[in-house]
């Protein structure tokens, strides 16, 4: 039998680098480094939920944290005269310290502006749910979706899958729609994948995004 694979993890190495990129030197801090990761990406997956955030990578050394994040509508996080993001590092510093065994360490935010966000799935998940929570008919916002993102000269394919309580049934089921080509086995294939969840009165529905973005090649001339 085939096991399905997450997109991401399945070209580690290949054409995709970690989101968390750091050394430890013994088990124990490579276990507390793992939970701190692990509290810091919880933490902001609630806090920056609708802030159009398409990935947070980690980097570190034995006295920072450095997170970088990548958005596009960085003035979101950033706010005012940057107090958004100030204040984020110190609820980030507080999250750190939580974790036992683990000593202070000073957090540095670093905030990158994402171009093209309709070819970036956590964006597109992001907008399907916002669709959903708004009580907008379910097949309309998977169609205005697949338009918005095949609308864009980098996308090749798209496809997305919702399941649940659809439309306020009583049962719940899946349902899919796809555009263009999405290659999951080609390991060259440049696909975005993204988890999004809407939270609706009669329950939660699940949705997930492939975009193919054409195959990335050593020499880009290539492509």
């Amino acid at each position: 039998m085939t096991h399905t694979v997450h997109p991401y993890a399945h070209r580690l190495g290949i054409i995709r680098d970690w989101k968390s990129r750091w050394f430890s030197k013994t088990p124990g801090q490579y276990r507390d480094s793992v939970m701190v990761d692990t509290a810091i990406r919880t933490f902001l997956k609630k806090r920056l939920r609708g802030h159009y955030v398409t990935s947070v990578e980690i980097e570190r050394n034995e006295k920072q944290i450095r997170i970088l994040i990548k958005t596009s509508r960085p003035g979101l996080v950033i706010g005012r005269g940057g107090e958004g993001s100030l204040k984020l590092t110190k609820e980030i510093e507080r999250v750190a310290k939580t974790v036992k065994g683990t000593g202070p360490r000073s957090v540095r935010l670093d905030i990158e502006e994402v171009r093209s966000p309709e070819s970036q799935a956590p964006i597109v998940s992001w907008m399907i749910a916002e669709g959903l929570e708004k009580q907008q008919t379910f097949r309309r916002v998977l169609k205005q979706a697949v338009e918005k993102v095949m609308a864009n000269r980098d996308v090749q394919g798209v496809r997305i899958a919702i399941s649940g309580r659809l439309g306020g049934a009583e049962m719940s089921r899946a349902e899919e729609i796809k555009r263009g080509r999405v290659p999951l086995q080609t390991l060259r294939a440049d696909i975005d994948f993204a988890r999004e969840e809407a939270y609706l009165p009669y329950g939660v529905i699940g949705i997930k995004v492939w975009i193919y973005r054409g195959e990335i090649f050593a020499d880009k001339g290539q492509k």
